[in-house]
């Protein structure tokens, strides 16, 4: 079945470098199920970039006496660079300070007020007399007033999962130096979510069925048990986006509600840089196209609930303010497959205490599919995880080494030495060789199956599965030993398992991009299995940003049986995987800092 696939993945914060919890949340399952959708020949979009805005940004900022937008470049280069590194296929990973969000951000605002869902109300808000500026609700903690949670922001409890009314919080304190805020009175504009709370409710209800429980607990059961309110979208702030009104001069939106936007300037951007304006369109008007928003657990209410909440309440309006014809709504997500925590040796990651591994440090060390395997294998798609890396190293060498990559290496290395680098020919095949290739083929229906869900762990293992099945027939046939006795017998094992290898390097390949299309090679293939990246700077009226683009043209791979016939020519083989070292172990726990 063939539809478009939106892939909309979490904004990371500029004012930070990327660990492994933030990748394994939602930047690795992103790309993978990514991979696997274009491996199908569906019509892809996957949209993301840098949130360049408010208050954590400025902090940052004053504390290195720099500005804030040298703190976002910085940051957003350092993105690019990891995203590379790991081979996160983003069809434009953008920025949120880019003119083009500046206009669809303000596009929204107008049409949400045009259709009156935004209301003006002067309220109490947080402000820090020691900073002279009020503090947006993310920098303010203190303790829930819902379940005593002692750390949690003023806008949302992470343990609870409550929209919290920021006013309410107990004990509250600022995250940037600890003092003591009060509340003063401040005028904004609201979004008002008790409006739209029966249209969400229907949205989220049709998808009950098919929705993680974690997803669902935060996001209707919240709904069941309390009545959403309205909920600032402006804010008193110098960097970001200015409010599109003149009354509201010397505000900017809250950077909650537009870097959700992000997900469709994206897009928008996308289309104008491939000289197709309208192009966007497949992906936000098309009713069959398939919405994926691949987040952390602490923004479940963001996208499951305020998102839907404002996409339902501008209709058709959008189209109208930017002049896109014809009007239409614009597209609902289809999944929030959000993920729960990482930890790091069974403590919380802490980056301010160096508790952490950090991506870009990591792969100066090591290879990025051993990363991506462990990260997948232990992606938190349902309970919080843990990195260990006494199981990072016994994984690497246990599975992804001894599993499949010295089948691979065993089986070519053994065809190129003794039939002169060529498949053999099998003759005629045996049910036990009939019934192997038949068993790992179904694998592209069931691993894909997973996929298409978005377990991601599951379909690894089960490709990982049929790995070990191929490992058990080789024991069985034994061609190390056969070729010594009938060359002929041994060829027929070795041509039934090669064909086998070449089916799994598709299956493996949205989780092993870099070894898949390297065992692509070996197996005498050309072309690539993927498109590729690369980096383009882009010029609009907020000066110079770079985006990191992904060109599909040239892509070989199908989730399909590629029959390798006999006589095919071989390259030389190498192996996949490094083995790693026991030493690495305490090496890597020596490097890291304090827990929390």
């Amino acid at each position: 079945m063939s539809y478009p696939v939106l892939v909309a993945v979490a904004w990371p914060y500029a004012n930070a470098e990327i660990h492994v919890g933030n990748i394994t949340g939602a930047y690795l399952p992103a790309d993978i199920f990514a991979r696997y959708q274009r491996l199908m020949g569906r019509q892809v979009l996957m949209v993301s970039g840098s949130d360049a805005h408010g208050t954590p940004i400025t902090v940052r900022a004053d504390a290195e006496n720099s500005t804030p937008i040298e703190v976002y470049q910085h940051f957003h280069h350092s993105f690019l660079d990891l995203f590379q590194q790991l081979g996160l296929t983003y069809d434009l990973f953008t920025s949120t300070h880019t003119s083009n969000h500046f206009r669809v951000s303000s596009a929204m605002f107008l049409a949400l007020l045009g259709n009156n869902y935004l209301y003006k109300a002067s309220d109490m808000q947080w402000y820090a007399p020691s900073q002279k500026r009020f503090l947006p609700d993310r920098y303010v903690e203190g303790t829930c007033y819902i379940c005593g949670y002692e750390n949690a922001r003023s806008d949302q409890c992470d343990k609870c999962g409550s929209l919290l009314e920021a006013e309410k919080l107990i004990n509250p304190r600022s995250r940037v130096d600890g003092s003591t805020p009060e509340l003063r009175q401040t005028e904004h504009y609201y979004l008002d979510l008790g409006e739209l709370q029966g249209e969400v409710t229907a949205f989220l209800e049709q998808r009950k069925d098919y929705w993680r429980p974690n997803v669902l607990r935060q996001s209707l059961g919240q709904m069941q048990a309390e009545k959403l309110r309205g909920r600032p979208i402006t804010r008193d702030l110098d960097w970001g986006i200015p409010v599109p009104l003149e009354e509201m001069k010397g505000k900017c939106l809250y950077v909650w509600f537009e870097a959700v936007i992000g997900y469709l300037s994206a897009a928008l951007e996308w289309s104008t840089l491939n000289g197709k304006p309208d192009a966007w369109r497949t992906w936000w008007h098309d009713p069959a196209c398939r919405a994926y928003y691949f987040i952390g657990k602490d923004n479940i209410p963001f996208h499951a609930i305020i998102w839907p909440a404002e996409l339902i309440g501008v209709g058709t309006k959008f189209d109208e303010i930017i002049g896109s014809k014809p009007v239409e709504n614009l597209v609902l997500p289809h999944d929030v497959p959000a993920n729960e925590f990482m930890n790091l040796e069974q403590q919380k990651i802490s980056g301010s205490r160096n508790w952490a591994v950090w991506g870009r440090d990591f792969l100066t060390r090591y290879d990025p599919d051993p990363l991506r395997y462990y990260l997948t294998v232990n992606m938190p798609e349902s309970k919080d995880t843990d990195w260990d890396w006494e199981d990072f190293f016994k994984r690497n060498n246990d599975e992804l080494v001894a599993t499949w990559g010295n089948l691979a290496n065993r089986v070519l290395s053994f065809a190129y030495k003794h039939w002169d680098g060529q498949v053999p020919d099998p003759g005629e095949l045996t049910e036990v060789d009939k019934q192997l290739l038949a068993q790992i083929e179904t694998g592209f229906e069931k691993v894909g199956n997973e996929l298409e869900a978005v377990r991601l762990r599951a379909a690894l293992g089960e490709a990982m599965g049929l790995a070990t099945e191929v490992n058990r027939y080789l024991d069985a046939t034994a061609p190390w030993q056969a070729v010594k006795i009938d060359k002929q017998i041994a060829g027929r094992a070795i041509f039934t398992a090669i064909n086998a290898i070449n089916m799994l390097k598709v299956m493996l390949a949205p989780f092993l991009p870099f070894t898949s299309q390297k065992l692509h090679e070996i197996l005498g293939f050309d072309g690539q299995l993927f498109g590729s990246q690369y980096v383009q700077s882009i010029e609009d009226g907020l000066g110079e940003h770079s985006g990191l683009r992904y060109n599909p043209a040239g892509a070989v791979g199908e989730w399909k049986r590629v029959p390798v016939p006999a006589g095919h020519t071989l390259r030389q083989p190498q192996p996949l995987f490094k083995k790693l070292e026991p030493k690495i172990i305490e090496e890597e726990r020596a490097k890291l800092g304090e827990p929390a």
